[in-house]
């Protein structure tokens, strides 16, 4: 991986899993952001608020997934990329997880495992599965559902320790998430990663959350929301906003310049059409167990498809060879360096 920049050490707050880049603790920065956001998006020939809250969250997303990623390596808690010699240093994968790797919603999978706890109450889990069923019968999301589910959230988080969040998820990915896998899905992950290629998770959970699932599965790491903290308490407040359509193209734009990967090169996989817009920054976009209005444009645009719903054999438009394609020139140009270099 090759080397990235990183801010002085005085210009990080400790976290779990490492420290993260203090210019994201918001209570620190006071109102004069807010005020900043409000100014520019006044203006007529300026970003919208909504643009520049998606763009805070997806830098602050890849900000997040890189020092959990280094952190995690750096303890042994992952294992660490192969020589350099067998890596694909600029291509990579990237992966939406409900529905496309998960079956369902990661959070509606989180929140009965909370539940289960008695960290809340039975029905305000069917309130939010009721969102997500919603969801998925009329493929939008209500800008009223999600505003009431993001406020919920950051009630429930208010005030506990990042560190309870992170061992929650992974209890509960035992318990429940692990059985929701596509195995389908799991399998184009590896077939990324045995090509030496850096897979990523790209979610609107919570970043500990998408870690922990992103860790379990032996990817690279996940780039999820990323809820502010302090002292490794959680405030209450999001950093930008809900990493969601722009924004997380924003955040694997960013992540690609850090990595220094060539997103023509790159791979994305997602079931909904909120993520054309990830889906089009790069090279290869799959659409995996596609909603409607994203199979029509997957269609259009001659994406691949891939249906892992039924027992079908899956549907495969556009042009069925390009994964296998990716994948082999990332193995062939590993082949190529070994000799290079004599290995």
């Amino acid at each position: 991986m090759p080397e990235r920049s990183r801010v002085a050490r005085a210009g990080f707050i400790a976290g779990r899993f490492g420290e993260f880049p203090a210019r994201w603790n918001l209570s620190q920065m006071g109102q004069g952001l807010q005020d900043q956001l409000a100014r520019i998006s006044r203006s007529p020939f300026g970003p919208s608020e909504e643009e520049l809250r998606a763009n805070l969250a997806g830098e602050a997303s890849a900000d997040a997934a890189l020092t959990l990623h280094d952190a995690e390596l750096a303890a042994g808690e992952v294992a660490a990329a192969g020589p350099e010699a067998l890596r694909d240093l600029t291509a990579a994968a990237f992966f939406d997880v409900d529905n496309t790797m998960v079956q369902g919603a990661s959070i509606v999978h989180f929140a009965r495992g909370l539940a289960a706890r008695k960290y809340f109450k039975t029905s305000d889990l069917v309130d939010v599965a009721w969102k997500q069923v919603k969801f998925r019968v009329t493929g939008k999301e209500s800008s009223t559902d999600m505003a009431s589910g993001k406020e919920k959230a950051l009630a429930f988080i208010a005030g506990r320790s990042t560190a309870e969040l992170a061992a929650l998820g992974e209890e509960i990915y035992d318990e429940i998430i692990a059985d929701k896998i596509w195995p389908g899905t799991r399998a184009l992950a590896q077939m990324h990663l045995d090509a030496g290629q850096q897979v990523w998770l790209v979610t609107a959970t919570p970043v500990e959350l998408a870690q922990v699932i992103a860790k379990r599965l032996g990817l690279t790491g996940a780039l999820g929301t990323v809820a502010e903290s302090v002292d490794g308490t959680f405030t209450g407040r999001l950093v930008g906003d809900i990493l969601h359509g722009l924004g997380k193209a924003h955040a694997v734009r960013t992540l690609a310049i850090r990595e220094g990967l060539n997103l023509k090169r790159c791979t994305a996989y997602s079931d909904s059409h909120n993520d054309v817009p990830m889906l089009s920054l790069v090279g290869t976009a799959v659409a995996i167990n596609p909603d409607s209005d994203l199979r029509e444009v997957a269609k259009n645009r001659g994406w691949e498809i891939r249906d892992f719903r039924t027992g079908r054999k899956a549907a495969k438009i556009g042009v069925p060879t390009a994964l296998a394609l990716g994948a082999a020139g990332g193995a062939v140009a590993a082949a190529v360096t070994r000799r290079r270099d004599g290995g």
